[in-house]
């Protein structure tokens, strides 16, 4: 099998799931050139060697590039992007393999024998060779050197393999390499007391012992003990922008000296906290060969005057002196907001940072990447040319974007048949990153929890199944919507007696173009931007909002109007705008408007306390109607009892376009309303629904479930009056009578007179 020619690849990051598993996807030209079946062995050529097994690269797989982890790039001494020769290579089962434990293995309170067992378990079928470095993320992400396997050359692990772990066996140098890579990377940092990090030398050092890494030199430094490529999930193109502004200038700055043009100085990643701003930074360092310095805001500022400013200066001075680094400033807003809002202090760090950052070598030797929620509030300055050149979103994944994270945060995890991935990456809308990766270990401490209580013999054999998963949806909620009332209601048409027109326009205007987009697209038609639900009180018109969202199975905000309002100038338009921001992040989302024209009101009807904050909340909601028009997955929809009060201009085509009306229910919704609201209830056989909605003409929908809760509550009365204390014991007892609800009816419409 070896003697067949290799082929050259060029290297890409591996799928989400096969992080950590040596595995290597190809794609079919090249497979087929090769000769190769899948669960083959390949040999990765590039600055060293490193072996892998052979997978289809599927239907995504680009033809010339192979697909490999972080594990492979580092074993290989490659990154994304480098091309590598890919060749086969003979295989044997493995009598005996001894790995070098790391030194922070001592500082692990497990048994050798747990040890040996989780890495034979972790390698089984999966092929390795001497000096290849693995990691096994049972045992916190320990990365093990291969030693000497018997026989010699490339070996498979298998159930009969003897894996042993020697703690005594490293030499002086690996230990030194080790100490440097532990926690980090080659070329990264390590926090400091300072509030900035330490560094680490660019170059892995030269071997001493004389063994191949995987037929190369030295085992390659720990690429994969912080994040990697493989760890981020949704975030592709993203991530790419990242790597072409960052990894060019590091790598081939000849590039842009070719091109005349000076590479990128800065890169400011914004968007909702949780979308894995901090993780693309640190995988990007993790991946390049250069020094990573990480600044966390709060740690530079200083009450003595002059320190913030030397603390700064000093950060900047140690990545020129270890250049080529990457100086990252997570949560930047903290020390670069608008000088105009900040005290003396803050506005001398801020003018210090722009001058750094305008004294930065051309050359791009040291890039400054900048990560806040908040990017609004920093400086202007900062955000021109020269300084933070590109800036880019991180936003809340869509549904795809869901999955590849689900399949990042459950790779390593035992999961039951019933669980269906792509149905809770469907249901999670407005979830970002965090909140999944909350998701996935709420279901696995219910899954811990239900074997604790049944069996604790159990335990080593517990799955987490669907149960455990919806059992932590309803307890997990999307983090971007926390400041608002964000929900996915449960109830249904079903819970809504009668109004079949009004059932039927909703279901057009809102889950059509939530269902079928590309039928719109094929007619190249654009979706109602909104739809206003107005009849009497009491009708039904909250609810059948709160039904439309349960049956498109989207997220549902409910908003009164006079929360919006604020007494001081610009806060209600920011209440808005910042509204519809988060509606945008956790979309597709429905934004419902109770009694909208409480903050909607005619601006020519001569209304208003004279401080003209209706007719402001009125121009921004125009607004940001308007720029909902291009978002398919907002949807707007109003209620109300007043439309003639609510402002024209909100009621136009392209706003508000679509009006529903809501009227009183006739005999039959009547019928079907009481339907609705004693299917549950305890009843004899003398309730006669037709007779009640015969009786009950006028009545609104709201009123007829007022009749079955009075009707409901003279029941308990009766059964409570004739047992006293020991009512409680006779819950069986209670039955709701035909003469119950004719005394509801008499009380209710008593009311209403």
């Amino acid at each position: 099998m070896n003697e067949t020619a290799g082929v050259t690849l060029t290297v890409r990051a591996a799928e989400k799931r096969d992080a950590g598993r040596g595995i290597a996807r190809l794609p079919e030209p090249a497979r087929k050139r090769l000769g190769l079946l899948s669960g083959d062995t390949v040999r990765i050529d590039g600055e060293r060697s490193a072996v892998a097994k052979v997978w289809p690269g599927g239907p995504d797989a680009q033809d010339g590039s192979v697909l490999i982890d972080a594990d492979t790039r580092a074993n290989a001494g490659v990154k994304v992007g480098d091309a590598v020769t890919v060749s086969p290579v003979d295989v044997v089962d493995a009598d005996r393999v001894v790995f070098d434990a790391p030194a922070r293995l001592a500082e692990v309170d497990v048994s050798r024998e747990v040890v040996e067992r989780a890495l034979a378990r972790d390698l089984r079928d999966r092929p390795i060779s001497r000096g290849e470095a693995v990691h096994v993320e049972r045992l916190g992400g320990l990365r093990f050197v291969v030693g000497e396997p018997d026989p010699s050359g490339t070996v498979r692990v298998t159930t009969g393999t003897d894996v042993s772990v020697d703690y005594d066996g490293r030499d002086e140098e690996r230990d030194r390499t080790e100490s440097r890579s532990d926690g980090t990377r080659r070329g990264s940092g390590r926090r400091s007391d300072s509030g900035t990090s330490g560094t680490q030398a660019a170059d892995s050092p030269p071997g001493t012992d004389g063994r191949p890494a995987g037929g190369g030199s030295t085992p390659p430094a720990d690429h994969t003990a912080g994040a990697t490529y493989e760890d981020i999930g949704g975030l592709d193109e993203e991530l790419e922008l990242v790597r072409e502004t960052i990894e060019l200038p590091l790598s081939e700055p000849e590039v842009f000296t070719r091109l005349g043009v000076d590479p990128p100085k800065g890169v400011l990643l914004y968007g909702p906290p949780g979308t894995g701003k901090t993780l693309i930074a640190r995988a990007v360092a993790n991946e390049v060969d250069a020094t990573f310095i990480t600044v966390d805001g709060p740690e530079i500022m200083s009450k003595y005057k002059g320190e913030s400013e030397e603390r700064l200066r000093e950060v900047f001075e140690r990545a020129s002196e270890d250049a080529p680094a990457i100086v990252f400033f997570d949560e930047i807003d903290s020390i670069a907001g608008k000088r105009d809002d900040g005290g003396d202090v803050e506005n001398r760090v801020v003018g210090q940072l722009l001058s750094l950052m305008d004294g930065l070598d051309a050359r791009g030797d040291v890039i400054v990447i900048g990560a806040t929620n908040r990017v609004d509030s920093l400086d202007p300055a900062l955000r021109r040319g020269g300084r933070f050149d590109r800036e880019i979103e991180i936003g809340v994944p869509g549904e795809a974007g869901r999955r590849q994270i689900l399949d990042v945060h459950t790779r390593r995890m035992p999961l039951a048949d019933d669980v269906d991935l792509d149905r809770i990456a469907s249901r999670t809308h407005g979830f970002v990153g965090a909140d999944i990766e909350g998701l996935t270990q709420e279901a696995a401490m219910t899954a811990l929890r239900r074997a604790r209580e049944t069996d604790a013999r159990a335990l080593d054999s517990v799955t987490v199944t669907r149960a455990d998963f919806e059992a932590a949806h309803a307890a997990v909620e999307p983090s971007a919507m926390r400041e608002y009332v964000a929900e996915q209601p449960t109830t249904d048409f079903g819970d809504v007696g009668g109004l079949d027109g009004a059932k039927e326009k909703l279901e057009r205007a809102v889950s059509w173009p939530l269902t079928y987009g590309p039928l719109f697209d094929a007619a190249n038609a654009d979706p109602p931007t909104g739809v206003l639900l107005h009849g009497p009180p009491g009708t039904g018109k909250t609810l059948l909002a709160r039904a439309i969202a349960g049956e498109s199975g989207v997220n549902f905000i409910q908003v009164a109007g006079p929360e919006l309002l604020d007494r001081y100038v610009g806060e209600s338009e920011k209440a808005v705008r910042d509204l519809f921001d988060r509606a945008r992040q956790a979309a597709p989302v429905i934004v419902f408007f109770d009694e909208i024209d409480a903050i909607a009101a005619d601006r020519d009807g001569g209304g208003g306390d004279g401080s003209g904050v209706g007719e402001r909340v009125v121009s921004q909601l125009l607004t940001e109607l308007d720029r909902a028009s291009d978002n398919p997955n907002l949807v707007v929809l109003a209620a109300t009892n007043r439309r003639s009060a609510i402002d024209r201009a909100l009621l136009r085509p392209g706003r508000l376009e679509t009006h529903v009306e809501v009227p009183e229910p006739d005999r039959e919704a009547r019928r079907a309303v009481f339907a609705v609201h004693t299917r549950e209830k305890p009843m004899t056989e003398d309730v006669d629904l037709d007779r009640l909605a015969d009786e009950t003409d006028g009545y609104s929908g709201a009123e007829i479930a007022a009749v079955c809760r009075e009707a409901a509550m003279t029941a308990i009365e009766r059964v409570a009056d004739e047992h006293g204390e020991a009512a409680n014991d006779h819950a069986d007892e209670v039955a709701i009578t035909g003469e119950d609800f004719a005394t509801a009816v008499a009380n209710v419409a008593a009311s209403r007179q």
